[in-house]
């Protein structure tokens, strides 16, 4: 954190601009105004982080689960450990998808719809959404 302020406080005091290269999605999205990405040396994307964040085409619907998905779901989903991500476009998705992990008989916990965050944009501009990611 003492650093992502000391760029804040670089760039916002100086004006100084900072070229920051990072893995760290988070970090990119907390401290930078505008973003690069790079798909095999080429830059498949240059916007305003505001701009990018609004590309994003879906909610994000995300719990936690001990148990595998049914097939079907599992095509749609980004699972990382217990965390399941599906993208829910609106209430009604939501609602389907909440319906379809129920009479599957997973039981899952802390439920949460989210906007998207960078992590997600970046996944959609690389062409690896999330029912992609769940097939590779």
């Amino acid at each position: 954190q003492t650093l992502w302020q000391f760029i804040s406080r670089l760039n916002r005091e100086r004006g100084s601009t900072v070229l920051l290269t990072t893995h760290y999605l988070e970090e990119a999205e907390a401290l930078c105004g505008r973003i690069a990405m790079l798909k095999r040396g080429q830059v498949v994307a240059l916007e305003k982080t505001s701009d990018l964040l609004s590309r994003a085409s879906s909610n994000v619907l995300r719990f936690k689960t001990d148990q595998p998905l049914p097939p079907a779901l599992a095509a749609q989903a980004r699972v990382t450990g217990r965390i399941v991500q599906l993208q829910a476009h609106d209430a009604l998705q939501v609602e389907r998808l909440l319906t379809q992990v129920r009479e599957s008989g997973v039981h899952v916990e802390d439920i949460e719809i989210r906007k998207p965050d960078l992590e997600d944009v970046f996944m959609e501009v690389m062409g690896e959404g999330l029912a992609r990611e769940a097939v590779a």
